[in-house]
């Protein structure tokens, strides 16, 4: 079994129903974290190889490791001797809202080497993109739309 050498976790809930939420979150062209741009090679299925493009910044290559639709996805990062997972769970809301988790793992052999590194990218700005993911799916979906109406 591979060593957690780190993870953090984050939940919000979006007004977008889970159907919606799911949609809009395999289609990578909705990932907006500025400057990064993403891209995915095909469709979000198990195996999809993907890029992050960050100005002034060698390209950073993951794949889709695991896909259940329309509850999880896990993208990893393969790093020397250790990986780089993002979990994601969409959970449905009895009021037909969804709940949105991410889970941040550094696992490895070498990963207190990427440690330091991890932690600066993603504990400051996790739940303000998040939030912002949340908003922009409830703003999508057309329900959410016709119920405001």
């Amino acid at each position: 079994m591979t060593s957690v050498a780190w993870e953090l976790a984050h939940s919000v809930e979006t007004d977008a129903s889970p159907a919606f939420a799911w949609s809009y979150w395999t289609h990578v062209e909705n990932w907006t974290d500025p400057p990064a741009k993403f891209e995915l090679e095909g469709p979000f299925v198990a195996g999809a190889r993907g890029t992050t493009r960050i100005p002034a910044q060698e390209p950073l290559h993951w794949f889709v490791r695991e896909v259940i639709p329309p509850n999880t996805a896990t993208i990893q990062m393969d790093l020397e001797q250790a990986t780089l997972s993002f979990e994601w769970r969409f959970d449905g809301l009895a009021d037909g809202r969804t709940l949105l988790t991410r889970r941040i793992v550094l696992a490895g052999a070498n990963a207190n080497t990427y440690l330091s590194q991890v932690k600066t990218a993603f504990t400051a700005n996790l739940a303000d993109g998040m939030n912002r993911l949340a908003w922009a799916m409830a703003n999508a979906d057309p329900i959410r739309k016709r119920k405001s109406d």
